[in-house]
């Protein structure tokens, strides 16, 4: 799709939420309310105000998203796509929103899906009008062959809202198709029951790992050095 014909036009940008206000709404009933990835929703509000408090950016991360913020056409902005059922968004969110803070960047949320969890390969306004398809039919991640929803999605643009690059889902150093298919995969002597009991506990156990939090810190290297490419050699490097 061709950046020119976004859907993020500057008045639907400001409509997004801020950090705090995304991090009180998926507390609301009218989040709790919505259908979630496999199962209902669960109030993630204590997660993402502890992730937050836990995680800060390196000396080197604020010096660099600062200077690329003071560059003619640096980033300016970021439009975040999130859906706090995902681990990767509860482990990102923040650090996005600490990226945002020590560039100056106006950092604005949007939740992926209405009331209905969507897991079309092509979404649309037409299919879910009260859901932000339009914005993340732009943003699709191709993998496998396919398109996927694949969230968070973080959107960097000028202040003149120009697209800058885009950031989907994990860093590249994260295998997690690999690593989590793994963890998930039924091991002899277990039934299915079993399988997902272990798959669920394990996966929370990585969760509060130290890899998450590895992880956190690759993907703001991949974005700031993202970024540094493209200001420094221009929009279509």
């Amino acid at each position: 799709m061709e950046r020119k014909t976004s859907v993020v036009t500057p008045e639907r940008f400001a409509s997004g939420m801020t950090f705090e206000q995304y991090v009180a709404y998926v507390g609301t009933p009218e989040n709790l309310k919505r259908e979630g990835s496999g199962r209902p929703r669960s109030d993630m509000t204590a997660n993402l105000r502890t992730g937050y408090a836990a995680v800060r950016l390196s000396d080197a991360q604020v010096a660099a998203i600062k200077w690329l913020a003071a560059r003619p056409n640096g980033p300016a902005k970021v439009l975040v796509i999130s859906e706090e059922w995902s681990s990767d968004c509860r482990r990102d969110v923040p650090m996005l929103a600490r990226l945002a803070e020590a560039g100056g960047l106006e950092l604005r949320i949007f939740r992926r899906d209405g009331q209905r969890f969507s897991s079309s390969h092509r979404p649309s306004l037409a299919e879910a009008p009260d859901s932000n398809a339009d914005i993340m039919a732009e943003f699709l991640n191709t993998k496998n062959g396919q398109t996927w929803q694949s969230i968070p999605v973080a959107v960097f643009y000028t202040k003149n809202l120009e697209y800058l690059y885009h950031y989907t889902e994990y860093p590249a150093i994260y295998l997690k198709d690999a690593v989590v298919g793994g963890i998930r995969a039924a091991r002899q002597g277990e039934n299915k029951e079993e399988t997902q009991k272990r798959g669920d506990r394990e996966f929370t156990e990585l969760q509060q790992s130290p890899f998450f939090r590895i992880w956190a810190c690759a993907g703001i290297d991949e974005i700031v050095s993202a970024l540094h490419r493209k200001v420094v050699l221009g929009p279509s490097a």
